[in-house]
């Protein structure tokens, strides 16, 4: 097949982010794919797409010109020719699928969020029949597209977005004389509860907490809570708690010895995925896919979200025994190769693949039924 792969932009961190292991795939299934970003935002996920060798088409707009963007890959579209457009998330589904409509090309959706505006939830709603298979970057994802959306269940499939590198680096158990290092990393948004760690923060500190070692916390990451955040903390009185900006995540995670996930939302989360792989024990929101790879108190613990006493209680009982981190790290890192290593990423993306190709052939088997010629009663 000839695919238009469409992109919302290329953000640092953002869905950008698993498209050259998932172009790759398909590449390896014998497609042929072009690369669309809507807009280019920060361009921090064009850096890992060019050297996978791979080349992307990037509109010159923002992120409210819908019209311009529509025509832009109308054009584009009407150029490349494709069998099936490729979308990802809201902003790009919605317009593939308008152009799709426009030239009878089949549309393949991503779900990746667990959160949507609500005015997207109505759209995406509304127009889901317009896209012929909804691929969800996890099992609770696709729940979720099926649920809200009211997409049939034989109309998703489920692809993980996430492949474990047991390559990728680890991080150096904490020692005796050492800071405890904690760290979280994602996009300064309400969605992700960094107000939700900053009280259990303070919490910690009030309740009277005293942890074996002095303990250093880190976020990173950009977004418009920034300033609100860093108010936060201030007023807090937390001078232990420090704003990392956008880092490169690998080196980043190595260097923590405990990862936090207090998110009100998530799909996948493949922050919390990375900090396994690393090595880290992870504390994080019971939502999206990480109450199902989290095993509680083998390689780490979950709590209810936008809940800062039980994370704050729960923060307390992993950093009572420092030396027991990496025992669960370690665990965590064992359960995400197992889960999602390359070999899990590769058959979910030859499955998803065949799917396709099927769906495509059943749809365009049905369209030549019914416009033969009749007979008799009989076709032709």
């Amino acid at each position: 097949m000839q695919i238009a792969y469409v992109i919302n932009s290329l953000e640092g961190g953002g869905a950008s982010a698993p498209v050259p292991a998932v172009v790759r795939l398909l590449q390896a299934q014998g497609h042929r794919v072009e690369i669309l970003a809507l807009t280019p935002r920060d361009l921090r996920g064009l850096p890992a797409i060019l050297e996978a060798g791979l080349k992307v088409a990037v509109r010159e707009g923002g992120q409210r010109d819908h019209l311009a963007a529509l025509r832009w890959l109308d054009q584009q579209i009407l150029h490349i020719q494709p069998d099936v457009i490729w979308t990802s998330l809201t902003r790009a589904t919605l317009i593939g699928q308008i152009v799709g409509q426009m030239h009878g090309i089949d549309v393949v959706s991503w779900q990746h969020a667990a959160y949507l505006k609500p005015a997207n939830r109505w759209l995406l709603k509304a127009r889901q029949g317009r896209s012929l298979l909804w691929l969800a970057d996890s099992n609770n994802v696709a729940e979720l597209t099926h649920r809200r959306l009211g997409v049939a269940l034989d109309r998703i499939a489920v692809w993980p977005l996430f492949a474990a590198d047991e390559n990728a680096p680890r991080a150096v158990p904490w020692r005796p004389g050492q800071p405890i290092r904690i760290g979280s990393l994602g996009r300064l948004h309400p969605v992700k509860g960094y107000d939700v760690l900053i009280a259990a923060l303070a919490r910690l500190r009030d309740g009277g907490f005293e942890p074996p070692a002095p303990i250093e916390v880190r976020i990173a990451g950009e977004g418009d809570q920034y300033a609100r955040l860093a108010a936060q903390a201030a007023q807090a009185r937390l001078p232990n708690l420090g704003f990392a900006g956008f880092v490169e995540p690998h080196a980043f995670l190595a260097d923590l010895h405990l990862y936090v996930q207090p998110s009100r939302s998530e799909g996948l989360c493949i922050a919390a995925h990375e900090a396994m792989q690393a090595g880290l024990p992870v504390l994080a929101s019971a939502v999206g896919e990480l109450p199902y790879t989290i095993v509680n108190g083998i390689t780490g613990h979950t709590v209810p979200p936008a809940d800062p006493e039980t994370l704050a209680k729960s923060l307390a009982q992993m950093l009572r025994a420092p030396d027991q981190l990496a025992v669960m790290g370690n665990a965590g890192r064992m359960r995400v190769l197992d889960l999602f290593g390359g070999a899990a990423f590769a058959g979910a993306g030859i499955k998803v693949s065949d799917r396709v190709r099927e769906v495509r052939r059943r749809r365009m088997r049905a369209a030549d039924r019914s416009t033969s010629p009749v007979r008799n009663g009989r076709p032709a």
